[in-house]
């Protein structure tokens, strides 16, 4: 796989293709953008013919190790791959260690090994168990394993440094593995850069990471809620410098609409799509508003909006940013009274299959009742917003509309201003 980019914008903003996915090569990928979030190959609440009225999905499909290893056994007696298993087509899979929805516990790294979460507990992960995995996964490019324990704040430079140093051990282990497998060949590998808020370990990383036969990178341990978005900006550019420019940088655990602007700003090409997910759990709908090109009338009628509504808090209440169970200002909950007679849609001009045949009442009525079709609903609504988000950030950095975007969505965080949407092909 290679990054074919278009345009460089205000330095940083890479707008591109990412091209040769997959085992045959066929398959492409926009940058900026976002690969499609699972949890055991299924998007939560969606069967795959409910999913597929969401309109150009992105091609390549993220798959956690933490829901898979449990499975391993199932998987190596089918003998041909996940992505059968699945029935996921011809989709490009990608397969991560950790699930970025679930934050996993801290101190259980050791120097030979990583440990993951899954339903049924704790596993715990050497080399030769990790490629087993991959071996019988068989993804179309997968993260090396790595040490990314050290996003906390009080970590020690003594931990971020004995960190770094494990995960290039751990990638010169799967590599040399890997190069040995005949069922790996053709399957590429990201290698992760990690280095806590260290910003010497950061580069040190990177420019080993860079030095190894890797197609990608990760970046790991910039998480929501690691660190405020200044010092991850800053480190992702000082990482992104040390980088080919011609291999993508996927960020893991940033979702939020502000943060990914922030850090599509400073080099990021790829990230998880775990967000609608996190927002789905809570009842909420996304509602920010990225219409970069709205009609006069209705510029005119949002300015009197502004106008009217001035001074006035909003109705979600305070949000901590860096809680990530906590709703942020980019949604609405729909549990909230308020809705109870609201015959809107979740969104003015939205094109999902929820906002075009139900309202905010009835959604309200689904999730008070803990009725299964309101995650369902909310998930079709939330991914369809997120990804055409995605899409209007392309359309952005290409005509020079990034700042105008940026406003947009900052301005429209809470939903109940300028809540129109603005559709695009992805």
């Amino acid at each position: 796989m290679k990054v074919e980019l278009s345009r460089v914008v205000q330095g940083g903003c890479r707008l591109g293709v990412l091209k040769e996915l997959g085992r045959t090569g066929q398959h492409s990928l926009e940058v900026p953008g976002c690969l499609l979030y699972t949890r055991c190959g299924t998007v939560p609440h969606l069967t795959p013919d409910t999913l597929h009225t969401v309109s150009s999905l992105p091609s390549v499909t993220q798959l956690t190790l933490s829901t898979i290893a449990e499975h391993q056994e199932v998987l190596e007696e089918f003998k041909d791959g996940f992505r059968k298993f699945a029935g996921l087509g011809d989709s490009v899979l990608y397969c991560s260690l950790h699930d970025p929805a679930t934050r996993c516990p801290t101190g259980h790294i050791t120097n030979k090994t990583v440990s993951v979460w899954g339903s049924g507990g704790r596993m715990e992960l050497t080399v030769a168990k990790f490629m087993a995995l991959q071996k019988t996964v068989q993804p179309d490019w997968y993260q090396s394993m790595a040490d990314g324990e050290t996003w906390q704040s009080n970590t020690s430079r003594k931990r971020v440094r004995k960190s770094v140093d494990r995960t290039l051990a751990h990638l010169d282990e799967c590599l040399l593995v890997h190069h040995k497998t005949q069922e790996l060949q053709g399957v590429e590998v990201f290698g992760v850069v990690e280095g806590g808020d260290v910003l010497e370990e950061r580069v040190r990383s990177a420019k080993e990471t860079a030095k190894r036969p890797v197609s990608g990178f990760c970046l790991d341990g910039l998480q929501t809620g690691s660190m405020d978005q200044a010092l991850r900006s800053q480190l992702i550019t000082a990482v992104t410098k040390e980088l080919p420019e011609d291999k993508p940088r996927l960020l893991q655990g940033v979702g939020r609409p502000d943060e990914v602007l922030a850090c599509v700003e400073v080099g990021v090409d790829l990230f998880e799509s775990f967000f609608p997910f996190q927002v789905t759990e809570r009842g909420c709908a996304l509602c920010f508003d990225f219409n970069i090109s709205p009609d006069p009338e209705h510029a005119v009628l949002e300015s009197n909006e502004e106008e009217d509504t001035a001074g006035e808090t909003r109705e979600n209440g305070d949000v901590d940013p860096d809680d990530q169970t906590q709703m942020t200002s980019f949604e609405i909950n729909l549990k909230d009274k308020r809705f109870v007679d609201d015959f809107r849609p979740l969104v003015k001009g939205c094109g999902c299959y929820c906002c075009r045949n139900h309202q905010r009442a009835y959604l309200h009525h689904l999730l008070v009742t803990n009725e299964l079709l309101a995650g369902v609903l909310l998930m079709l609504h939330n991914t369809a917003h997120y990804h055409a988000f995605f899409g209007v950030l392309r359309e952005a950095l290409a005509d020079d509309k990034l700042d105008l975007l940026k406003r947009r969505v900052l301005r429209g965080a809470g939903g109940e201003k300028g809540n129109s949407v603005q559709w695009v092909s992805i």
